[in-house]
């Protein structure tokens, strides 16, 4: 497989198909991939699809604004500060 310098990597379709276990577990470890086809006037290779995983990236455990101002275990002072810095 051909490793570009961009953020996806190229790979054509073949390749993909035959190779899809390898690639899919690349794709676990955050590789994301560009796939492609041959074909056009020119015969050169054109991207078709791109392969990225689906999993959502971890939300932050930080509590909103609004948790910690039930909880009243934080100044107003400290929420006005959270929601300057851009907290909801």
């Amino acid at each position: 497989m051909p490793i570009a310098n961009s953020t996806y990597t190229e790979i054509g379709a073949f390749e993909a198909k035959t190779k899809l276990s390898e690639v899919l577990r690349k794709v676990e470890q955050g590789e994301r991939f560009t796939i492609t086809v041959r074909g056009g006037r020119w015969r050169t290779w054109c991207p078709r699809g791109r392969l990225v995983s689906a999993r959502l990236p971890r939300r932050s455990r930080r509590p909103t604004s609004a948790q910690a101002s039930e909880d009243r275990r934080v100044s107003h002072e400290q929420i006005r500060a959270w929601i300057e810095e851009g907290r909801p």
